[in-house]
């Protein structure tokens, strides 16, 4: 039996930090779905990973004698699928700029490291959806919100909206899953689907505009304004302002205040009144810390603005600049703009200083936060904070 295992290209997965600090690359979500979500789906078959070792007990690995490596940052279509699935047995797939996009081989030790040179080389040129850098993550959201929505959506009926207060412009591009409840909202389809997942909540005076989606179980506050190319993961509370972001799941961003272009991890919260710039006054491109040089790296971009990984925590009325990178469990409060690059594990603010998080105060919050989820903060978790934490040791 063939065997689908997304793997991690080095390069990229060091571009995609915080997030693939505690996630392989696969695990990044965009659109409705995560990566991984999107192989599985459209394989119709379990995947497995090929990631860092103190990842690989949460992520393992499942090989067989006939192995298909997929490489994780990239985003599955129809062409693309039939490229990997029409691959010979020990060739592989290259992109126009020479990136391996899959591999199908024998070997249950194949490494992205490996010299291809025994195996037959294909050329794929048709356009791909990389996710290469951690801004591709909002620049390609609403693209990967059509593309899911039409997978997902395309077999099923969406159950009624009720609500007569709720208005609903193109309600043909709008679906919602079973046991999700909708108040006094006006969903706005005209420019992009709207998704609404399974026992979600739109809360009275919710205004969205798609392409949007909202995962199991998440809440839209009252009031929430939802602009385009938004996601809200799984088990999120989210209110104020949000434009053009991505929010993994299990965050919260509860109360009024602004944020656009910008990604936020797992387990993360945003104090009311929190903000974010996504553009700078002179309108100069955005620069951001990058963990592959260590330095601030132009982006390119106009409009960018924050990064935080998993376990992070802002205090009330935070500030943040364009094009900003927090770590993994970082608390993070006070008065003024904080600066552009906050490590993992920092405790503080730009007005009263950083100090270390201790990692045995970083884990019981860590557990106290997913425990009020019903979640289980198991040893697997326990260790990768472990690792994360002596692998940022020296940058704080």
């Amino acid at each position: 039996m063939r065997s689908i295992i997304l793997f991690d290209d080095p390069e990229i997965r060091l571009q995609l930090l915080p997030f693939t600090y505690t996630r392989p690359v696969a695990g990044i979500r965009c659109g409705i779905q995560t990566i991984a979500e999107k192989w599985s789906q459209w394989l119709q078959t379990e995947i497995s990973y090929q990631t860092e070792p103190y990842l690989a007990h949460r992520f393992p690995l499942i090989t067989s004698e006939d192995n298909l490596y997929i490489n994780g940052a990239l985003c599955p279509d129809a062409l693309l699928i039939e490229a990997i699935e029409n691959l010979s047995p020990e060739s592989f797939l290259l992109s126009n700029d020479n990136k391996i996009l899959a591999v199908r081989t024998s070997s249950s030790e194949w490494t992205p490291n490996e010299d291809p040179a025994k195996l037959i080389s294909q050329t794929y040129t048709e356009p791909i959806v990389f996710i290469r850098q951690v801004w591709d993550i909002f620049l390609n959201n609403g693209a990967q919100i059509k593309s899911d929505f039409d997978r997902i959506t395309s077999s099923k009926q969406s159950a009624k909206i009720t609500d007569p207060f709720t208005h609903c412009y193109n309600p043909e591009n709008i679906f919602v899953e079973e046991g999700a409840v909708i108040k006094a909202a006006i969903l706005n389809a005209e420019n992009g689907p709207i998704y609404i997942g399974k026992n979600a909540s739109i809360q009275e005076g919710a205004v969205i505009q798609g392409p949007f989606a909202i995962g199991e179980n998440s809440v839209l506050a009252q009031g929430t304004k939802i602009r385009p190319n938004t996601t809200v993961g799984p088990f999120c509370k989210v209110g104020g302002e949000v434009s053009n972001c991505v929010i993994f799941g299990y965050s919260n961003k509860g109360h009024d205040g602004y944020l656009g272009n910008s990604v936020l991890g797992e387990w993360c919260n945003l104090g009311a009144n929190t903000n974010n710039s996504n553009l700078k006054n002179d309108h100069t491109a955005v620069k951001i810390h990058s963990y592959a040089t260590g330095k601030l790296e132009d982006t390119g971009l106009l409009f960018c603005g924050l990064f935080m990984g998993d376990y992070s925590k802002a205090g009330i009325s935070t500030m943040f600049n364009t094009g900003t990178v927090v770590g993994v469990s970082v608390n993070v409060f006070g008065a003024g703009f904080q600066p552009k690059h906050i490590p993992s594990y920092s405790w503080g603010g730009n007005a009263e200083g950083f100090s270390e998080y201790r990692l045995e105060k970083a884990i019981a919050v860590a557990k106290d936060t997913v425990g009020r989820r019903g979640v289980i903060f198991d040893e697997n978790n326990h260790k990768i904070m472990e690792q994360v934490f002596e692998q940022t040791q020296n940058h704080r």
